[in-house]
């Protein structure tokens, strides 16, 4: 077989634990997306970490819970995974006879692709869009296949550091509302406003998810997801430190947003930000290895004898990308001002439940694809354009 009829690997053939913890994360990013966009019912409604402060003891249980598990700790473990799918593709492709450079231009190929599908969701649907982030982080992280392993993690261990440092831009404790380019009061705000925005968060986004993309690299020359027999001891030990990590690191993020403690002095507020930040990186790896560890008894099952369950929240994490999309659909018609404008409507809790209720219909949708044999229609662009 010549090197470019190398395609990708059949959804039959993929392990199950990268894409159970896909199809679940998406539960999370649903979360961790969707209450940025509240405005409070009132022009002077304060915010916190993208939470309206003054809601119901019910609203402030729900701040909680996504500030300590789903804020700061879902993006994370997509990078990983992200960083994990390149080091397999690169794998199989230098394994085919591939030369590097080879490698380098099929990569760029999906940077390009990834780059133009989240710069039109960006501008058109939801401009916190991170595809295209991960196209431009993929871009420069096609050169990082070919690292050792010990520069892998000195560079990961680099940017860990860099944003643990105190700072005052985190956005888990700004008391700024949604950026005006999120609710766009009609269509000419709306294009001339976030295209500014859709390449600042591409340009600057890397910088922050660095640290576990290449992290993922190192995993995936290992297929460390895909040998949890052989890896259990580390899979183990992550799983239990890092969420330990992830659920202490919170604490005082999640407390204030809650309304339980007091809200302290910007020089606090510039440590327990980047903390929050810093101990979410933990988090997602944590998640990660925990899903693979408990996909594994399920692993050698027959895809329908595992449950439909299982196998629907696998089928979404295969077309984890479709999924995600559709996501952003479903924000720009119930929050975008000039459509049903429900930013200053929804409360924490209404929203949540919004969330969760758009990840269900999406994991109904990708069942159904699953069912009749289908991909995703983006992951079939990106894989027409990535393997031509």
């Amino acid at each position: 077989m010549s090197i470019t009829s190398e395609g990708p690997v059949a959804l039959s053939a993929r392990a199950l634990g990268p894409d159970l913890a896909r199809g679940c994360m998406l539960l999370f990013i649903a979360l961790a997306n969707s209450h940025y966009f509240l405005t409070g019912p009132s022009p002077g409604t304060p915010i916190r970490g993208g939470f309206p402060v003054d809601g119901s003891a019910l609203d402030a249980a729900v701040t909680w819970v996504i500030a300590t598990f789903v804020d700061g700790r879902a993006f994370p473990m997509f990078g990983f995974l992200f960083g994990y799918g390149v080091a397999h593709i690169a794998s199989r492709r230098a394994a085919a006879g591939a030369t590097p450079r080879q490698v380098r231009r099929l990569l760029w190929r999906r940077s390009a692709v990834l780059i133009a599908v989240g710069a039109v969701d960006g501008i058109l649907f939801f401009v916190g869009d991170i595809l295209a982030m991960y196209g431009v982080l993929l871009l420069v992280g096609a050169w990082a296949v070919r690292w050792s392993d010990r520069w892998l993690l000195v560079v990961a261990g680099f940017f860990f550091l860099l944003n643990a440092l105190p700072s005052a831009d985190s956005s888990t404790v700004s008391t700024e509302g949604p950026d005006p380019s999120m609710l766009p009061p009609d269509l000419a705000t709306l294009l001339a406003e976030r295209p500014v925005v859709v390449a600042f968060i591409a340009l600057v986004g890397p910088l922050g998810f660095a640290c576990p993309f290449l992290l993922g690299l190192w995993a995936g020359r290992r297929r460390l997801l895909e040998q949890p027999e052989r890896y259990r001891r580390l899979l183990t030990v992550v799983a239990v430190v890092g969420l330990a990590a992830a659920v202490l690191g919170a604490q005082p993020v999640a407390l204030m947003l809650a309304g339980v403690t007091p809200v302290p002095g910007d020089g606090v507020l510039e440590l327990i930000g980047p903390l929050h930040d810093a101990t979410g990186v933990a988090g997602g790896l944590g998640s990660a290895a925990l899903v693979t560890l408990l996909a594994r008894p399920l692993e050698g099952l027959v895809e329908g004898r595992r449950g439909r369950v299982i196998d629907a929240l696998a089928a979404t994490g295969q077309r984890s990308m479709t999924c995600y999309l559709a996501q952003s659909v479903v924000w720009a018609v119930v929050f975008t001002p000039f459509l049903l404008g429900l930013a200053g409507t929804l409360t924490v809790t209404t929203t949540a439940l919004l969330a969760v209720a758009t990840w269900v219909a999406t994991v109904v949708l990708a069942d159904g694809l699953a069912r009749h044999g289908r991909r995703g229609p983006f992951e079939v662009l990106v894989r027409r354009v990535t393997y031509r």
